[in-house]
C-alpha cells in the first residue's frame, strides 16, 4: 500500500516534534546548531531523489575560483517541475515545528528569493564550496535548513561552531549529510564550506532557507540578486517571472 506523501511527511514532522526538549536544548548548546539523522523516511527520499534526478536538464553550473563551484536549480524551475519539494518548504506545520526551535515566528522566502528552495548537485570532480556565511540581507535573521538527497561521495560539511562568540572558543567539527538527515543553523552564525567532489562522485541537496522577516533593503536586494544569479543560478533563473 502506497502512503500519500503529505502523510509520510506529516509522520515525519510529528516526530520531530515529539523530540522537541532535546532538539532546542542541543541547538542552542550549539549556538544555533543541530543535526538530526533520519529525519525524512526512504520511502521519501526516494521520491526525491527521483525529481532531482528529473531537473538534471535545468542545472545551471557556475564555477567562481577559490569561492565554488557545481550546479544549482532555482526556486522558479523546482516549483514549476516537481511538487514534493513545495510540499515540504510551504508546510505551516513544519514552519511551525521548527519556528519552536529557533524561538522564531519563521516564515518563507519571498517568492522571487530563489535560494528559499532550491538544489545543489555536486556532480564533477573538484565541485565544492569554500568557507561562508549564509548571511542575511533580509531585515530579520535567516535560517538555513540542509536535507540530505543523495550522498555518493567524500564531501563533507565542515563548519565553526561559536565563530562569533564572544566567551567561547570556536569548536571546529565535520559532517556527512547522509539522505534523509536534516541540517538546521542560524545562517549568520556558522562559518561552513563543502569540501571537494572526486572524479565520479555524486551529492545532492535540499536547502530551504526560512526567515524571521520579509523586508529587505532595496540595495541589499539587488546585491543578493547580483550575487545569486553569478555564483548560483544564472540571470534569466533570478530575474524571470513565474507564469504560475
Amino acid at each position: 500500500m502506497n502512503i500519500p506523501i503529505i502523510l509520510q511527511l506529516e509522520t515525519a514532522f510529528s516526530q520531530l516534534e515529539s523530540r522537541l526538549e532535546s532538539i532546542i536544548s542541543e541547538y542552542q548548546k550549539n549556538d544555533e546548531f543541530i543535526i538530526i539523522p533520519n529525519f525524512l523516511p526512504e520511502t521519501v527520499i526516494e521520491i526525491m531523489k527521483k525529481e532531482a534526478f528529473n531537473l538534471n536538464a535545468n542545472i545551471h553550473r557556475s564555477f567562481i575560483p577559490k569561492h565554488k563551484k557545481g550546479g544549482s536549480v532555482s526556486r522558479n524551475t523546482i516549483y514549476d517541475k516537481t511538487d514534493i519539494f513545495k510540499q515540504l518548504y510551504e508546510s505551516e506545520n513544519f514552519r511551525e515545528i521548527l519556528g519552536k526551535i529557533t524561538n522564531e515566528k519563521l516564515k518563507i522566502c519571498p517568492k522571487n528569493d530563489q535560494h528559499g528552495c532550491a538544489l545543489y548537485y555536486y556532480n564533477e570532480e573538484g565541485d565544492f564550496i569554500g568557507y561562508h556565511f549564509d548571511t542575511s540581507y533580509y531585515i530579520g535573521n535567516r535560517y538555513t535548513l540542509l536535507i540530505g538527497i543523495v550522498d555518493e561521495s567524500s564531501c563533507y560539511l565542515e563548519y565553526e561552531l561559536f565563530h562569533k562568540s564572544q566567551y567561547s572558543k570556536i569548536i571546529r567539527d565535520r559532517t556527512k549529510i547522509d539522505p534523509g538527515s536534516l541540517v538546521l543553523f542560524n545562517g549568520d552564525k556558522l562559518r561552513h564550506r563543502i569540501t571537494p567532489a572526486k572524479k565520479d562522485e555524486l551529492r545532492i541537496v535540499l536547502t530551504l532557507e526560512y526567515v524571521s522577516n520579509t523586508a529587505m533593503n532595496p540595495f541589499l536586494k539587488f546585491v543578493s540578486n547580483m550575487k545569486d544569479s553569478i555564483a548560483y543560478f544564472g540571470f534569466k533563473n533570478v530575474f524571470q517571472t513565474r507564469k504560475r
